[in-house]
């Protein structure tokens, strides 16, 4: 009898903006080429879910989604705060990785009030390596709380069996935020940029953008799709996506 890797959960987050003259952008970063899985390819920040991401103490520290209507949407298999969790994940991961805070003030007002405020906790966060401060310790500190409401569940992919690491992510997508710009890199990202599905998909195709089969897949969801309001409104009606039968590792080319 073989031993069965353990699935690691874990989100990521889709990040869209409105394109000019018409349309939208999805934000795409690239692994480190030395990094032991996924290295070299382009996907979307995200990362497992941890242990802090569903402790009550962060649950308090979020709005906009209550642990009743995430399992809805996640499924009955999961306990409450462990289907809120993957929204926690994916808004501390996005900001980890890429800098980008979907979060409220504790009036409700959009985060940042203004640029400057978005840098000053932007200084913070090669800080976030080695967990000083924590990324709870962070909004607290600055009366913040993540914004649940503004992420969208788009998707289910999970690694096949014969893989040595293996991860059952959810995906959302998430609008990129007024007044904030992603980092170009980070400790796990060598390089990011911006293109359109179908320009991604053509880049893809020419050899010139390595990307997994779920990436590919949901750049090719979203170009049926005109415009940011159309896939929040396809997606936000969409209350459980089943999981993937296909492999998640599996390359286009």
């Amino acid at each position: 009898m073989t031993n069965q890797t353990k699935v690691r959960q874990a989100a990521s987050v889709i990040l869209l903006r409105r394109a000019e003259p018409k349309g939208f952008e999805v934000f795409l970063t690239q692994r480190p080429h030395a990094m032991p899985f996924l290295g070299g390819m382009y996907c979307y920040p995200g990362g497992g879910v941890s242990k802090e991401d569903f402790s009550p103490c962060m649950i308090e520290r979020s709005v906009g989604l209550s642990a009743a209507q995430a399992r809805k949407i996640m499924g009955a298999h999961l306990v409450p705060r462990h289907a809120l969790a993957f929204w926690i994940a994916a808004v501390r991961e996005l900001f980890e990785e890429v800098g980008i805070l979907l979060a409220v003030h504790e009036s409700g007002e959009p985060f940042p009030k203004s640029q400057p405020h978005a840098r000053r906790l932007l200084e913070k966060h090669h800080g976030l390596l080695d967990r000083s401060p924590s990324f709870l310790s962070l909004l607290e500190s600055n009366d913040l709380r993540c914004d649940l409401a503004s992420l969208v569940y788009f998707s289910r992919w999970q690694t096949p069996s014969h893989v040595s690491l293996r991860f059952d992510t959810r995906f959302f997508v998430a609008a990129l935020p007024e007044k904030q710009t992603p980092l170009e890199s980070s400790y796990e990202v060598s390089h990011s940029l911006w293109l359109a599905p179908e320009r991604a998909m053509q880049l893809h195709e020419r050899g010139e953008l390595p990307l997994i089969f779920p990436t590919f897949a949901s750049l090719r969801n979203l170009a049926d799709f005109e415009t940011l309001e159309s896939v929040f409104k396809e997606f936000r009606t969409n209350s459980i996506t089943p999981i993937s039968t296909k492999p998640a590792l599996l390359l286009k080319r």
